[in-house]
């Protein structure tokens, strides 16, 4: 097969945060796959073909990106932030192992980009300075109960949580629910960010209680990132700025001690 797949992360908005290999990859491309949005963000090149489809039907656009290659295309496939964080690349991997033998023997790389979490993390300080996660509160692909085991299990164990996914106009109740039952098991004050938008021109960062992100649960939606912090999570707080928060490296010693003898 003489076509290519790139699968490309373009990061959590502006140009300035695609990686060089990105960029590259798009460029090599006869043709862009993707969600609308995401395409809209790349400029129009003359003799390069967009094919834009809906955010809910990542296999058929897989699939679609496969039969390209195929056909001797040199494809990218785009997805906002990274491919690899519940995005495009693990679609394109479910439809290649499930589809024609010959698109095995396709060039296929993945590109990776800032996803949500790392852009949030940067503009709040160092959240995810101690152990995390990430977990999508979509339940499209999973039961409901499900999200809710792995989120208590990992509210149990202390880990800072990033919540992808965490509200739409289909399940506006889901990032309560989920806030409800970080509450029952962190402390009210605990840090919690809301990070809209990062990287973009209408980005929005707010620093709010555990309880007060209860009460704003509504606020959000699905281009807000929110992450919980965990019970060493800290606030400095700064005159006339934003305060900033990081979670210290360890969980035994006190803020300013080193950990494992590096600074």
């Amino acid at each position: 097969m003489t076509g290519s797949l790139a699968i490309v992360g373009l990061g959590p908005g502006e140009a300035r945060y695609l990686t060089p290999a990105a960029q590259a990859a798009l460029d090599a491309a006869s043709d862009l796959v993707g969600y609308g949005p995401y395409l809209d963000r790349i400029p129009a090149r003359a003799g390069q073909t967009k094919h834009a489809s809906d955010n809910r039907v990542e296999i058929d656009r897989a699939r679609h990106a496969l039969e390209l290659a195929a056909a001797g295309k040199s494809v990218a496939v785009v997805s906002g932030g990274d491919p690899g964080v519940f995005a495009m690349a693990a679609a394109v991997f479910e439809a290649l192992e499930a589809g024609e033998p010959g698109w095995r023997k396709l060039a296929i790389t993945v590109e990776p980009g800032i996803t949500a979490m790392l852009a949030a993390a940067a503009a709040a300080g160092a959240p995810l300075g101690g152990d995390f996660c990430a977990i999508s509160l979509s339940d499209n692909l999973k039961p409901w109960e499900v999200v809710t085991a792995r989120l208590e299990a990992v509210l149990r164990a202390d880990f800072v949580v990033s919540l992808y996914n965490p509200i739409s106009k289909a399940r506006p109740w889901q990032l309560g629910k989920a806030l409800e039952l970080a509450l029952s098991i962190r402390a009210p004050e605990t840090p919690v960010i809301f990070a809209r938008a990062i990287g973009r021109a209408d980005e929005a960062l707010r620093i709010l209680s555990l309880a007060e992100a209860l009460e704003a649960a509504g606020t959000a939606d699905m281009a807000t990132l929110v992450m919980i912090g965990a019970s060493g999570t800290r606030l400095i707080a700064r005159q006339g700025r934003a305060p900033l928060v990081y979670t210290p490296r360890s969980v035994t010693k006190s803020p300013c001690a080193t950990s494992q003898g590096r600074t």
